[in-house]
């Protein structure tokens, strides 16, 4: 048998096909646990690198490797994760992963000083920090020093990356293509000629990456992709504009008597103040104007009307950056990576559905 031990090879001695053993490795799809604890035990008896720490996870009877010296992921971010965040689950679930694999995860919170002078916060110990996960991380100059320190990092977004911005280190997203262009041509079968685009486009590359598959679809699909209807930017008086500041800067934008018939936003959060701005001037969601937020946050499904969004399946973004981590930290010679994880539209009352 070759020396990489590759999908193919644990299909053929399981006689099962490729795809079976890929949803297996990869908790995607529907799979009997009978099924998918064979072919983890069978990757494991083989050898499988790509996602080394099978040999103890997940499996029946598996215990953890001996006490790991560096057992700390330490979690780097600018932000509180409150309930609302999609990452709050995904962290749940990223969490219990590797405490199977005995690891912890520590927390640390960026302070704007730290950011400014480049410099880790004093929580963070070097002796024990296996890897880097970070969330809310988009600050490009201190994204670029930890990807400097010789210790693996994973990105949960990150900042934008465009032709020559470059990071050593794993990203993961959520899929931001597909079911924009699936909304777009939905929302132009019925009838909508002027659709928007409303968030920051360069505040993180999962809102660029969003802002681009909202113009690409514009033009696969023939429709007139107007600048005036899309709000992109934010503040420029303001060095480190906050959420209120954002606030100010839509709302000054969306004065205007000429608007699209629908506004595709970066986020439910954005959508949410759009939705507030509308109402104080008198537009009516879904009368006057369609909205869509992206994400598919607790708030989504309460507020009225009710926000037509792309839901995040966040315990798969979870136990996919444990892949990506995991095999990085025991392989620091693997190329570098980018995954997307799948997402799904859902239709309510923004869109008058």
């Amino acid at each position: 048998m070759a020396e990489r031990v590759t999908i193919q090879d644990i299909a053929d001695e399981l006689g099962v096909s490729r795809n079976t053993v890929s949803k297996a490795i990869n908790n995607t799809g529907l799979l009997a646990d009978a099924t998918r604890e064979r072919i983890l035990q069978k990757a494991a008896d083989m050898g499988y690198k790509q996602f080394s720490y099978l040999t103890f996870s997940n499996l029946k009877g598996g215990r953890p490797e001996p006490a790991i010296e560096k057992n700390e992921i330490a979690l780097i971010s600018t932000s509180f994760i409150g309930n609302s965040h999609f990452a709050s689950t995904m962290l749940d679930k990223f969490q219990r992963e590797i405490s199977l694999l005995g690891y912890s995860l520590s927390m640390h919170r960026v302070c704007g000083e730290e950011i400014e002078g480049l410099q880790l916060p004093l929580s963070y110990n070097k002796e024990k920090t296996a890897g880097f996960l970070c969330l809310e991380m988009f600050h490009r100059d201190y994204a670029a020093m930890l990807c400097e320190l010789g210790i693996p990092v994973l990105f949960v977004d990150s900042p934008v990356i465009v032709p020559g911005i470059y990071f050593k280190a794993d990203c993961i997203y959520m899929e931001n293509q597909n079911n924009i262009f699936s909304l777009i041509r939905e929302l132009n079968r019925r009838g909508k000629k002027r659709i928007g685009f409303i968030g920051e486009c360069m505040h993180c590359h999962s809102f660029f990456e969003r802002y681009m598959a909202y113009r690409n679809a514009m033009h696969l699909l023939g429709i007139p992709c107007l600048e005036k209807d899309c709000i992109i930017g934010n503040r420029q008086d303001i060095k480190n504009p906050d959420s209120h500041n954002y606030l100010e800067y839509l709302a000054d934008c969306l004065k205007k008597d000429d608007m699209p018939e629908a506004f595709l936003c970066a986020n439910d959060f954005v959508a949410l103040d759009t939705l507030k701005i509308l109402k104080d001037m008198g537009v009516s969601v879904p009368g006057d104007i369609w909205l869509c937020g992206f994400d598919d946050s607790p708030e989504s499904k309460i507020v009225t009307p009710t926000l037509t969004t792309i839901h995040i399946h966040s315990q798969i973004m979870g136990f996919s950056a444990v892949h990506l981590l995991m095999s990085r930290i025991r392989q620091p010679s693997l190329n570098f990576r980018t995954m997307h994880t799948e997402t799904s539209l859902i239709y309510r009352e923004s869109t008058s559905d």
